[in-house]
């Protein structure tokens, strides 16, 4: 869906200096959140429901429950109820009376309207900053779509008044690509499915006739490579988004490909193959179909990942006799351990903004998500539980979804969520047992 946006406004004086949450700005900047370790007071916002300016009916209401749901769901805000309210918004275009907000004690009071016709859906909002009484810099915007997307522009909305008071970028209009899986543990079904990053919307990629794993997108969102087993071996396999049609990659007799990931710039694919017994890390060139071995070792080299800016690659290897995270360059080579921890480390995956690896660790019988500095510094766990797995990055580099199976022969998978502090533990509601996800970026 194309997106149209323009600033209806922009009166606040743009940034001083970030303010702690719950302080009053004392030199007129708006209220800020930052980001970091710690315990931190949920920022109180009101959100009334948006106005209904002509045919929008329950879609007005929805949206702006859906802006609240994607602020309150990051943890760094708290809403006021509607039934706290002691202000009312009648019309978009009219006066705020903010000593009613703050007698509430909200610090940020967002506004909007919604009006449609035919097919067609306008979104319209403002942020104000309560606490200085006058609208928040850069946060007055319209997005216009179809109805069927009315929650993209929900999700739009939210992103813009994240990123202002955050100063961070947003990621809620993204989607994720998951394992979506069905039947008995041990006769499991599994078949690609795609979603919001909040469970919304999902829409089914493959059938359960073949076994699925590891989904991932590519830097477009327009194509996911996956590993099949519909040969009966694992094969590595690219999918259309569009039109869902299928293509084998790197396909080499008496070889199994898989773990496949995407260059930063989408035209190539880094993956592992297994030949006689020994696995190592190769690249492809998708538009000349070239494969290049970059790694030579006797242990087993799989799960590769690329920097942001594609010039280097974390992979998992078992070469010093335990799983450890190794980073090597594009060209191939030895490579450098970084993980230096006790237990074992795996799936590694680079932040999107280049400042940490996120991993799987197995240590004293409970596994891990982790993140450490791409120096193996500062590694710091972020959950434990029977059996957590598959970190991937959200857009901005700042929350983190992975897969959490229970333990027992009745145990299922879900997918969870939790921001790189540690906080904000979450499970993704979705219709069944569900693995492997993989975020897209930010969709355009």
């Amino acid at each position: 869906m194309n997106f149209t946006r323009r600033h209806f406004a922009a009166s606040l004086a743009a940034g001083a200096a970030a303010l702690p949450v719950m302080a009053r700005a004392q030199d007129g900047s708006p209220p800020r959140i930052v980001i970091g370790p710690g315990v931190i007071e949920p920022m109180p916002i009101a959100v009334p429901a948006f106005i209904d300016e002509g045919g929008a009916g329950e879609l007005a209401r929805n949206i702006s429950r859906v802006v609240v749901s994607d602020l309150t769901g990051t943890g760094f805000f708290r809403e006021i109820g509607p039934e706290a309210h002691i202000g009312r918004i009648t019309s978009f275009d009219a006066g705020i009376g903010f000593e009613e907000w703050r007698a509430i004690n909200a610090q940020v009071l967002i506004t909007g309207a919604v009006s449609a016709a035919g097919d067609r859906v306008s979104v319209k909002f403002r942020a104000w900053d309560v606490v200085n009484g006058r609208q928040m810099d850069g946060a007055a915007l319209q997005f216009a779509g179809t109805k069927a997307g009315w929650r993209r522009m929900a999700h739009k909305v939210a992103d813009v008044v994240y990123s202002k008071i955050t100063g961070e970028g947003g990621y809620f209009d993204s989607r994720v690509v998951f394992v979506a899986e069905s039947g008995p543990k041990n006769a499991r079904q599994k078949r690609l499915a795609v979603m919001d990053y909040d469970g919304a919307n999902v829409q089914y990629l493959t059938d359960s006739s073949a076994i699925v794993l590891a989904p991932r997108f590519s830097p477009s969102g327009d194509r996911i490579l996956y590993t099949s087993y519909e040969t009966g071996f694992p094969r590595i396999t690219l999918l259309n988004v569009g039109n869902l049609k299928r293509q084998t990659l790197a396909e080499q007799p008496g070889t199994m490909t898989f773990a496949p990931r995407f260059s930063p710039d989408g035209g190539s694919v880094v993956f592992s193959l297994e030949r006689g017994g020994n696995t190592d890390i190769y690249l492809m060139n998708l538009g000349s179909g070239s494969t290049v071995q970059l790694t030579n070792s006797p242990s087993i080299e799989t799960a590769p990942s690329f920097s942001p800016d594609g010039s280097q690659i974390c992979f998992e290897s078992d070469r010093t006799g335990g799983s450890q995270i190794y980073i090597m360059s594009t060209g191939g080579g030895e490579g450098r351990r970084i993980s230096n921890g006790k237990g074992r480390y795996g799936t590694p995956v680079w932040s999107p903004r280049g400042d940490l690896i996120a991993f799987t660790k197995q240590a004293e019988g409970r596994f891990h998500i982790g993140v450490m500095r791409t120096d193996g510094s500062e590694e710091r766990l972020l959950t434990a539980s029977f059996l957590d797995e598959g970190p991937t990055w959200a857009p901005n580099g700042r929350v983190i979804m992975f897969t959490r199976e229970t333990s027992g022969g009745g145990g299922q998978a879900s997918l969870w969520s939790v921001d790189i502090t540690g906080r904000n533990l979450r499970q993704i509601p979705t219709e069944g047992p569900a693995s492997d996800p993989a975020w897209s970026p930010l969709l355009p």
